[in-house]
């Protein structure tokens, strides 16, 4: 009798808003994830069949693997898949290392001129000089059609930084005042208290920055001219833009080119998703706990 009397009863309105936010989150879920459905199924149909159906497609048209096929056998794609491993490695690691050691400056508390220098900081993030200044200052640091070209110039994003600054700045000063009476230096509290603290917010990061370098391929349009050095994802607009169906295929009859370019378009781009996919359920623990602690305190 007890368990009845201190159950809460749902009023009507209460159970229809409840249902009703049910309904509306599946529908959403269902228009967020069709799209990536619509790119698996007709990555692997047959090109004749798919170009042939019209309406919604709720399965594959046939079955073929052509379309991985001419992906995977192309050189290029395989080029770009190191360019963008290397982007990845060697851009995250100087982003995380550069955004860790401006957020630990900012983030303390007996800093000269903190307010101004976090002020001045945070302008970037709101007003940039352009793409015409960032090309002229990339050339004449002697940075054009180099690989430094995409990872120096965005060495730190400022939105990264100051999460990562907050996070720092929620640590508990006893920790550090107790480290500073055994004599620890600046690079002792950093690298022995403020990022095993911290970790979870690094993480984030990791993954923020990562998938940025991944996805990237605007600054590589302006600042590489040679195609050797080219990432994945610019391989990928070449094919899904100026449909450069030569390399992809060798199939005599124009026809057929055309048609299997359609499913080509589709098999690259999960071929270029996968990866990053994959990486998600390692870091996904991580999400909230990090952004939360490098969002409470300000």
């Amino acid at each position: 009798m007890a368990q009845n009397k201190n159950k809460i009863k749902i009023s009507p309105a209460e159970r229809a808003f409840d249902i009703f936010n049910v309904l509306f989150m599946f529908f959403l879920c269902i228009i967020m994830i069709y799209p990536f459905f619509y790119v698996v199924v007709a990555s692997i149909s047959e090109p004749a069949k798919l170009m042939a159906h019209d309406g919604l497609l709720l399965g594959p048209q046939g079955l073929s693997g052509g379309a991985y096929s001419s992906v995977l056998k192309n050189p290029r794609v395989w080029t770009g898949y190191g360019n963008t491993i290397f982007y990845v490695i060697v851009g995250t690691t100087f982003n995380i290392i550069m955004t860790v050691l401006c957020a630990y400056g900012l983030s303390r508390k007996g800093l000269m001129f903190n307010r101004i220098v976090t002020i001045m900081v945070v302008f970037t993030m709101y007003f940039s000089g352009g793409m015409v200044p960032s090309f002229l200052v990339v050339r004449g640091l002697g940075l054009y059609n180099s690989r430094l070209a995409l990872i120096i110039p965005g060495a730190i994003s400022t939105f990264n930084m100051i999460i990562m600054r907050t996070a720092m700045a929620g640590v508990p000063d006893s920790l550090e005042e107790s480290a500073r009476l055994e004599g620890a230096s600046h690079l002792q509290v950093l690298f022995k208290i403020m990022i095993p603290v911290t970790m979870p917010t690094i993480a984030v990061l990791i993954l923020y920055y990562g998938v940025g370098h991944w996805n990237s391929w605007f600054s590589a349009s302006i600042y590489l001219k040679d195609p050797s050095k080219y990432p994945l994802q610019l391989y990928l607009r070449q094919i899904l833009i100026q449909s450069q169906m030569s390399d992809m295929n060798q199939a005599s009859a124009s026809e057929d080119q055309a048609l299997l370019a359609e499913t080509i378009k589709y098999a690259t781009i999960i071929v270029a998703t996968v990866p990053i996919l994959i990486l998600y359920p390692f870091l996904q623990k991580y999400f909230v706990k990090g952004v939360m602690v490098g969002s409470l305190k300000g």
